[in-house]
């Protein structure tokens, strides 16, 4: 009996399933991208925009840190953002998924984000999270749009590692409602 197939399958079902048919906010897209940070280089001519220390960027439910961004705008106002960390202080990455209350999660030696084609690419070290469930590589691809992974394996393995938490199919039946020891009581004993 050959098994490769099957854990082929499971890992399509995992990579691909992983996200649901949730999206991140639409919205973030169209929201302004803010930045603060301790230093700022800008080169007007080339259209890049450096920021330098205890780095903070947000586009709507969209949040990244690091220690150093550099954002290049294109001729039509779209942007690629490159963000790394410190050492043993990854880059991070955090989104809103659509109509629901649940956040992905990301983070990376470096964090490319790129607002044309919707996409966060996590390199070294890399690892999303969303809700219980963890993929961890090397390099992973996440799109936005699709909520569709990616992950290459590590460096030093090849081997993708991933975490899926069991899903609850049937909530919790809720448990008899026990009366209050005022309800059995007649009324005339309470006044007493």
């Amino acid at each position: 009996m050959n098994l490769f197939p099957n854990k082929l399958l499971y890992l399509g079902i995992l990579l691909c399933g992983v996200a649901g048919t949730a999206h991140a906010e639409k919205a973030d897209h169209n929201k302004p991208m803010q930045i603060a940070s301790d230093t700022l280089n800008v080169d007007d001519a080339n259209h890049i925009s450096t920021f330098e220390g205890k780095v903070d960027l947000t586009q709507g439910t969209l949040h990244v840190t690091a220690e150093k961004i550099v954002v290049t705008e294109d001729a039509v106002g779209n942007k690629f953002c490159v963000a790394t960390g410190r050492p043993n202080r990854p880059a991070s990455f955090r989104q809103k998924r659509e109509a629901l209350d649940e956040y992905v999660e990301g983070y990376g030696e470096r964090i490319e984000y790129d607002t044309r084609i919707e996409t966060v690419n996590f390199y070294i070290h890399a690892k999303v999270k969303r809700d219980q469930d963890e993929v961890r590589g090397d390099h992973i691809i996440y799109s936005t749009q699709t909520e569709i992974f990616h992950v290459d394996g590590q460096a030093n393995n090849g081997r993708v590692h991933a975490t899926i938490q069991p899903k609850n199919q049937n909530p919790p039946e809720a448990a008899p409602h026990s009366p209050s020891p005022k309800t059995n009581v007649p009324p005339q004993a309470e006044k007493r």
